[in-house]
């Protein structure tokens, strides 16, 4: 009994002792300097541009997909992956043996259709003859004349056909409409390729990769500030350290939605005279929507820094990383005669580090208070997740 009573008085102590020094510490540091207690910056004045960002694709400004009207197996490939092209130049050749076959065999109906106008136009010419001598009756003429045109028109069905097989057989071989690079290859030297109702894809060439495009996909709030003819900044994984430019072409109207997010693509012309910027790279484009120059920059830690022991902030505020209006109200915090005042700021653009002040009571110099230093010490330590800069 008596070592439980000791034991209980010995915890009383110690928690009489941790209390004491909590106190002494909290004491020590409520009594420190404003300045040396929180983290300060003197307000500045600059430059700053609100941006929307989204990742899109690169792609040629023309790609053309070259397929084929007729059946058959892949004899000859005169082309390959990257191989530059000119118009009319020979990519593949399909064997044209059941073709050259059916071109023959009509060929042969056409010899044949010649015969029978040849009967016809002679057997219309005796029966015209015995009907003027009054030896056969009109029905006899007239089914001889028939006859002829009947014969005719067979011959000119013979022909079409034989025009058809020709056409058929030239499309055997298959050739690039247009000059540029091929970027896919679809088939192999002896495959089959069957024409159905949907033509089969055997080539991609891509007309000029020296002027490519990017179809990026922007959330619907950042749409209404993206206007034809704006600059665009982007970069790329495989030059992660260079940024390139290119000029807003074309806003689709054609809204895309998945899972309840609306997204609109937004067409980028891209100049690539050096050809690094391939099919296909992923871009991270950023488009300046807005500008001010040298005006007063508040950091937006401080707006979202509130000092210990001060009052809730009103529910009406808004965060500076939230809010996209033009204008809406903020509080920061000044350290003035070795005192802590609240103001009240109409705010602009930001740009995520910094934020336009509109209106208020603040000037190039304030002290400005960003944070408790104790607090951020304790934070420093984690590591930030890097960001992509553009």
């Amino acid at each position: 009994m008596k070592r439980l009573l000791r034991s209980k008085l010995l915890w009383m102590l110690l928690a009489t002792l941790g209390l004491g020094i909590f106190y002494y510490v909290y004491q020590r540091y409520d009594a420190l300097p404003l300045q040396q207690r929180y983290r300060t910056q003197a307000l500045q004045s600059g430059d700053i541009s609100l941006t929307v960002s989204a990742n899109g694709t690169i792609n040629p400004v023309s790609l053309i997909n070259i397929g084929t009207q007729v059946s058959g197996t892949v004899k000859k490939l005169y082309v390959d992956f990257n191989s530059k092209v000119s118009k009319g130049q020979v990519l593949l050749e399909l064997d044209n043996s059941l073709l050259m076959a059916q071109q023959k065999q009509s060929l042969a109906n056409v010899e044949s259709a010649r015969a029978t106008l040849e009967l016809a136009s002679a057997n219309e010419a005796r029966t015209r003859g015995l009907y003027a001598q009054e030896y056969v009756a009109r029905l006899e003429l007239d089914t001889a004349i028939q006859a002829k045109k009947a014969a005719q028109a067979g011959l000119q069905l013979a022909l079409a056909a034989v025009e058809k097989d020709a056409a058929n057989l030239a499309y055997s071989v298959i050739r690039s409409p247009v000059a540029g690079v091929v970027v896919d290859r679809s088939v192999d030297v002896g495959q089959t390729v069957a024409a159905s109702l949907q033509t089969p894809t055997l080539f991609k060439i891509a007309q000029d990769l020296s002027n490519m495009q990017i179809d990026a996909n922007f959330a619907e709030a950042d749409i209404g500030s993206i206007r034809d003819g704006m600059a665009v900044r982007f970069t790329v994984d495989a030059f992660p350290s260079r940024s390139f430019r290119g000029v807003v072409k074309l806003v689709r109207l054609n809204p895309t939605t998945q899972q309840n997010v609306v997204t609109y693509d937004v067409v980028i012309n891209v100049n690539n005279p050096e050809q690094i910027l391939l099919p296909g790279m992923t871009a991270y484009v950023s488009i300046p929507v807005a500008e001010r120059k040298s005006v007063l920059l508040v950091p937006n830690a401080a707006l979202r820094f509130k000092p210990a022991n001060y009052e809730a902030a009103k529910p009406a505020e808004k965060s500076a990383d939230t809010s996209k209006h033009d204008a809406y109200s903020g509080r920061v915090f000044i350290l003035k005669a070795n005192k802590l005042q609240p103001v009240t700021v109409t705010l602009g653009i930001s740009d995520n580090r910094n934020t336009e002040v509109v209106s208020g009571e603040l000037k190039t110099g304030d002290l400005i208070l960003l944070g408790d230093k104790q607090t951020d010490g304790k934070a420093s330590n984690a590591s930030a997740a890097p960001r992509r800069m553009f």
